[in-house]
């Protein structure tokens, strides 16, 4: 079988729940590794269209109830957490002498939302595809790791759902990533842990508009913005499915539909991740993605165990 047809046979077995969350990501890293991408590309646009149609459709899945509880509630800490990754994160790169956009855009992904805040924040700093290769490479490392390594973890220390599903949203770079490792936890952690992962994520536009501010300067004219459209339509499904008279059957459906996008959506990101960009990503922007993620996911364990921070 050709690389091509072993590509698409994966997506397969992922669509149809053959493979888990993270085996999906364990195969895709397989195949990524150890044989040539046959279409690149292609494979990282349908990933990250898929990502967002997914997460929309979890929505139909979530009580509206939940989504503004998580978020209100939520708010102080996901806001102090945010700026305490972002001070500690250009404060690392700067020590380790990673170049100023490429340590940005790794700080603002671990602070947010990984992959979307990278994207999002790239073009207002004007920052190259070099940069966006070197902090897509680290955090979508991190990203694997941590969707294998989390819920071991949180059933090792024995924390609850709630505990879990917070302390993913909190720690874990990607939306997708946080889904996965919150779905292989618990119902009531993926509901926790997507609602006040999105929630964060609407940090995405202040920090792009402040960057904007800051860079246009350098620039010489106005930094194009770009807002993630999905969180919008992700309320508008918890809306439709607290207050539209349909059975719970057919929700409950079309948020399985969400879950098996981001099951194929995981293989296709870790059949992204080549030798070619683990090489490009280099050392120093490696050691500074790592140093903050694990400062950030320890001190967030630490306060949710501790009762500092809870729902």
């Amino acid at each position: 079988m050709n690389r091509t047809a072993l590509f698409f046979v994966g997506i397969i077995l992922a669509a149809v729940g053959i493979l888990s969350p993270p085996m999906a990501l364990v195969a895709g890293l397989i195949f990524g590794l150890t044989m040539v991408h046959p279409l690149p590309r292609e494979s990282q646009t349908v990933a990250k269209f898929l990502l967002q149609a997914s997460v929309v459709f979890l929505g139909f899945g979530m009580n509206l109830g939940e989504v503004v509880h998580a978020g209100r509630e939520g708010f102080l800490f996901t806001a102090c957490g945010i700026a305490f990754a972002l001070t500690l994160g250009l404060g690392l790169g700067k020590l380790m002498r990673v170049s100023q956009k490429a340590s940005l855009l790794i700080t603002c992904g671990t602070a947010i939302c990984g992959g979307s805040a990278i994207a999002a924040v790239a073009p207002v700093a004007d920052a190259g595809e070099e940069d966006m290769a070197i902090a897509l490479g680290t955090v979508f490392t991190l990203n694997a790791v941590a969707l294998l390594l989390f819920p071991f973890i949180g059933w090792h220390l024995h924390m609850s759902q709630n505990q879990f599903g917070l302390w993913a949203a909190l720690a874990i770079h990607d939306t997708s990533s946080v889904v996965g490792a919150a779905a292989r936890y618990g119902q009531q952690a993926l509901a926790v842990g997507t609602t006040v992962k999105l929630a964060r994520a609407l940090w995405i536009i202040p920090v792009a508009l402040v960057t904007a501010m800051i860079f246009s300067r350098r620039t010489g004219g106005k930094a194009k913005i770009t807002i993630p459209w999905f969180i919008g339509l992700f309320v508008l499904a918890a809306v439709a499915r607290t207050y539209v008279p349909l059975s719970v059957a057919t929700f409950t459906k079309m948020s399985a539909l969400g879950k098996s996008g981001l099951t194929v959506v995981l293989f296709l990101i870790g059949t992204g991740l080549s030798r070619q960009t683990i090489r490009r990503v280099g050392v120093r922007p490696m050691v500074q993605g790592i140093a903050l993620w694990v400062v950030v996911a320890t001190v967030s364990l630490l306060a949710i165990r501790a009762g500092w921070i809870a729902l």
